[in-house]
């Protein structure tokens, strides 16, 4: 499996193959030599000593600072040096890998003034599976992304950390290992390497890549959850949802039926009663509410993705390099704080479907689905641990977007807290897997005392592949495993 990097038409799909099949990367031919036109721009600019931000003078407020040509690379070696300072735990290593891809994919769109050595080298570092150790807190998300990509720019000097077949190593070292050569920067190029939105982006990509896995899954489970509380199916009939008009509602309603297509377990109405509560009721328009959000952050990503993020940019073979602002990372920022909201209710809805399945004043099935109430306490607590997630994620879920802080003496006076937002809402896909995950060990037990001969063939089928996971609840024990496994099993595995 293979993945052409144009620096155009990047999709997430190709993202998905490059970071969790590690697909080889390959580079368009065409792009390539963009890079070289671009790349003698810059050394053009460098010769004839004219006045361009980041190439002869320094960054920030010290835009009106020259340096001397003599000066020029020492420049870009310092800039990377004086900007690595992100502190806190690393990046997951799929966020970083993810985090090469896209800089190398932006880097080729021709609008840099990179050489073909610094794209080389972010190719290997994806073929070999070197991936630079970044840590995640440090951006304001404006002037891009700095401290992040300081780190990875680092590992293409052969300074910082990476991972590596499973550890974290001295750069040098792996270099030296695979017989890499680490690159001394020129004019531009520390610069290009820094100033964009790819650790925003980057973490976003895998935040969106988790979310859909997970919104799937949340269907099916809410489908078992169905089952196990006589849910009434006609709330899932098309005319209702045709009747509003938004695809994405009409899509889910059609998913539920198809997933309890000749379930005894389900219920018509007024058959047990006329209406189900809203958590049963609207899966659709919640559910379907969430697929909208998300669809709105496939599309954002994807053109940030085949983006030109760094400045100053160079056009017309060097006649044209304008210092702009693509690196401000609004964009994704709101699509990020989007997401939190939009994944956070669905675990919401999801931790009320879990207080129907165990409360005994909303249902018939046993209290608090224990085998011996009163003397075990079943799946009591296993809500309380729910309502703690969601709850914890109503206070990640405050927009970071809506807060900006001066920088570099007030020149960079308006940022976008896109990373904050980005690593948020990573926070809150992990949140919503385990209230997911104990919503389905509930639905399990629920649908085990209705009669698991009575299923839908669909949901049976899951019922009795997740059975292999975490088995049927006799006694009491400690669910915080159960919760856990499950979890790490959602977390692998695609409904679709």
């Amino acid at each position: 499996m293979k993945v052409v990097l144009t620096g155009q038409s990047l999709t997430l799909a190709q993202v998905k193959d490059v970071c969790y099949g590690f697909a080889t990367v390959e580079i368009e031919e065409a792009s390539m030599r963009k890079v070289e036109e671009s790349r003698y721009s810059v050394e053009e600019i460098v010769s004839r000593k004219k006045t361009i931000y980041g190439i002869t003078t320094g960054f920030g407020k010290f835009s009106d600072v020259m340096i001397a040509e003599t000066d020029v690379n020492d420049l870009q070696l310092n800039l990377i040096r004086s900007h690595a300072c992100g502190v806190g735990d690393p990046f997951p290593e799929i966020v970083s890998r993810a985090m090469v891809l896209l800089r190398l994919n932006a880097l080729l769109k021709g609008f840099s003034g990179v050489r073909v050595e610094i794209i080389k080298q972010l190719q290997t570092l994806l073929n070999e599976r070197i991936h630079p150790v970044v840590p995640q807190q440090g951006s304001l998300g404006a002037s891009g992304d700095l401290a992040p990509l300081s780190h990875l720019a680092l590992v293409l000097i052969g300074e910082g950390q990476v991972h590596f077949e499973g550890g974290i190593y001295e750069a040098n070292l792996v270099l030296k290992e695979k017989g890499i050569q680490p690159i001394s920067l020129k004019a531009k190029e520390g610069l290009a390497l820094i100033n964009g939105t790819q650790a925003m982006t980057a973490q976003g990509v895998i935040n969106w890549i988790e979310s859909m896995r997970l919104f799937y899954q949340s269907e099916m489970i809410a489908a078992m959850t169905f089952e196990g509380l006589e849910g009434i199916i006609d709330a899932f009939h098309p005319a209702i949802h045709e009747a509003r008009g938004y695809v994405q509602q009409t899509e889910v309603a059609a998913r539920m039926c198809e997933l309890l297509k000749e379930s005894k377990l389900i219920t018509n109405q007024g058959e047990k009663r006329v209406q189900d509560a809203y958590s049963l009721r609207c899966i659709p328009q919640v559910h379907g509410a969430t697929l909208q959000a998300l669809d709105y952050v496939k599309e954002k990503l994807e053109i940030e993705m085949n983006a030109a993020t760094d400045n100053p940019l160079i056009f017309n073979g060097g006649q044209m390099v304008i210092s702009g602002g693509n690196f401000h990372g609004q964009p994704i920022a709101f699509a990020m704080d989007f997401m939190k909201i939009a994944m956070a209710e669905l675990a919401n809805i999801s931790e009320r479907r879990i207080e129907r399945l165990v409360n005994p004043g909303l249902n018939d099935l046993p209290p608090f689905l224990s085998p011996q109430p009163g003397l075990q306490s079943g799946a009591m607590i296993m809500q309380y641990c729910a309502a703690s997630l969601v709850s914890e994620n109503k206070t990640l879920a405050h927009p970071a977007s809506v807060d900006s802080i001066p920088s570099s003496a007030n020149q960079e006076d308006h940022v976008s807290m896109g990373t904050i937002a980005s690593r948020h809402a990573y926070m809150i896909i992990q949140n919503v897997r385990r209230v997911l995950a104990i919503e389905c060990i509930c639905a399990l037990q629920a649908v085990q005392y209705r009669g698991i001969e009575k299923m839908a063939p669909v949901t049976l089928a899951f019922y009795k592949e997740v059975r292999k996971i975490v088995p049927s609840i006799d006694s009491d024990r400690v669910y915080s495993k159960d919760i856990e496994e499950m979890a790490a099993w959602l977390k692998k595995r695609d409904i679709r």
